[in-house]
């Protein structure tokens, strides 16, 4: 009869087992998936029907302003009152030669709230905009 030393028992465990590790891989990813989109703060807007422009911007340089019906104002994702718009539109553009404004505003809304913006951006200089629409189907 051949005996079993403790060494030799011991020789099979020197592999890795990845399966924990690729459960939690994919449990990371599917809570990035889903929560992904939460973190986007977009307003609930109906954009107003247009044709597409085939030159497509860089997104980076983008100062996303939305404004709702009510005329209620966001900079990328962040309420602000229109003097705290104008004024963090203005030291951004400053801060970047290449940025712009992407004005998202809803079709039913009044269209003051859209000349307001413009005006003040105007009134400062920033000249470079895009007035973001829905594509027509």
């Amino acid at each position: 009869m051949r005996r079993f030393s403790q060494r030799n028992s011991l020789v099979t465990l020197n592999e890795i087992n990845i399966t924990p590790l690729l459960d939690l891989a994919f449990v990371l990813l599917i809570i990035f998936v889903i929560t992904r989109p939460m973190l986007e703060q977009n307003m609930d807007l109906n954009l107003p029907k247009g044709t597409s422009n085939s030159q497509k911007p860089n997104p980076h340089d983008a100062l996303l302003v939305e404004i709702s019906p009510t005329g209620i104002y966001k900079l990328n994702g962040n309420r602000m009152l229109m003097p705290q718009l104008v004024n963090e539109l203005d030291r951004r553009y400053k801060a970047n030669p290449n940025a712009f404004v992407a004005v998202r505003a809803d079709e039913n809304g009044a269209y003051k709230y859209v000349a307001a913006v413009l005006d003040a951006c105007q009134s400062r200089m920033i000249t470079r905009f895009s007035l973001r629409t829905t594509a027509d189907k």
